[in-house]
């Protein structure tokens, strides 16, 4: 089965890239491949994320069924990714 992590940068208690920070030094959860959910693709987080160790990123739209969409797009991309490389 395909294991992946889809992080919001801005989350209300703690901030995305500390999350990210804690998965990637996490023994138990640092293969998991992480892809970050942003609002912009000119957030300086963004270039941070791939620095900490995240596969990717999404713009996320602000309407649902968009977010819904860009979800889906990126589970069927991703599932046709050959991870074994």
């Amino acid at each position: 089965h395909v294991q992946l992590i889809l992080l919001d940068l801005n989350l209300p208690k703690i901030h995305g890239l500390d999350v990210l920070r804690k998965i990637k030094t996490d023994e138990r959860t640092k293969s998991i491949p992480v892809i970050i959910m942003t609002a912009s693709q000119e957030e300086r987080g963004v270039m941070q994320s791939y620095k900490l160790g995240a596969q990717g990123c999404v713009v996320k739209p602000f309407e649902l069924p968009k977010f819904v969409e860009a979800v889906s797009e990126l589970r069927l991309s991703w599932l046709l990714i050959d991870h074994h490389e």
